[in-house]
């Protein structure tokens, strides 16, 4: 696979493209082409931000694995890669979706640490993940 990206961004690809592409991967479900690109950006040394791990973090949620997208955000923080809301929520609604509520939890505090603002998303989601485990004594403490 490594070749055929290659072969189609000779120059390497552009930030725009390669957002898209992984945002592609993800809505469809394909968490493996997901981090297959993701790997060819990191051995290429192309350039991986905010808006590529928030895809990648994304196409987490929609395969349940949260403890990749758990790996993804300690990458970002370990590369100063700056930490949105987005990044948080879907970090948020893959342990929702994956019924680990302690995580979401984390995931919230690590949230509310670092001051990034959060939504109606990040509470559903949060409150939604305790809910699923039984845990209502923590989702009335979000």
């Amino acid at each position: 696979v490594f070749a055929t990206l290659d072969h189609a961004f000779p120059k390497g690809p552009d930030s725009r493209t390669s957002t898209r592409m992984l945002s592609r991967f993800s809505k469809q479900r394909a968490l493996d082409l997901t981090f297959v690109v993701f790997r060819w950006h990191e051995v290429n040394n192309y350039e991986l931000n905010t808006y590529h791990y928030n895809a990648a973090i994304d196409s987490c949620a929609n395969a349940n694995m949260w403890t990749k997208a758990w790996q993804l955000l300690g990458a970002m923080a370990q590369r100063s890669v700056e930490l949105d809301i987005i990044t948080f929520n879907s970090a948020i609604s893959a342990c929702e979706k994956g019924s680990t509520w302690d995580t979401a939890v984390e995931f919230f505090r690590v949230m509310v640490q670092s001051e990034v603002e959060s939504d109606t998303i990040t509470f559903s989601a949060a409150i939604s993940a305790c809910e699923k485990c039984g845990k209502w004594k923590k989702a009335l403490r979000i």
